[in-house]
């Protein structure tokens, strides 16, 4: 594989506005009951040491778990879910080039909440361990999920 190329069964998420857009390009992959989002990391992802910003990789974490919510929750998977708290473990450095993937759980749907926590693998090393919790929120007019 390429440092560019994009891991088999990934397709490129089609929502969330200009500030996805801004951050990405980020990949889904929905397949079984499981939930992946993927990302290469790019220059502009990284410090001045060359490795993944902290700041990226929290902004990963914050799409993970509420985009895997709307894929993996018929309860809350059509409603913006706004964070109400996220918390995250830095486990290794993540280099230039990585593919990062990140896996989530939903733990809990309350009536009006979301918990859950992900797992984030670069080049499948696990590189961020995250939680969060999520209000949920009123509906979308479209589908959020994408392929």
């Amino acid at each position: 594989m390429t440092a560019a190329a994009i891991p088999p069964g990934f397709a490129p998420v089609r929502f969330g506005g200009a500030f996805i857009e801004g951050v990405g390009p980020l990949y889904v992959r929905h397949e079984d009951g499981l939930f992946r989002l993927g990302l290469r990391v790019e220059p502009r992802h990284c410090n001045p040491r060359g490795v993944c910003h902290g700041g990226m990789l929290a902004t990963f974490c914050d799409m993970l778990l509420p985009i895997g919510t709307h894929y993996l929750s018929a309860e809350a998977g059509r409603r913006f879910l706004p964070t109400v708290s996220l918390q995250l473990d830095y486990l290794a450095p993540v280099a230039l080039g990585a593919w990062l993937e990140g896996r989530c759980e939903v733990l809990r749907v309350a009536r009006s909440m979301v918990f859950a926590q992900g797992l984030v693998l670069a080049d499948g090393v696990a590189a961020v361990r995250c939680s969060g919790t999520f209000k949920i929120g009123p509906p979308f007019g479209d589908d959020a999920r994408s392929p």
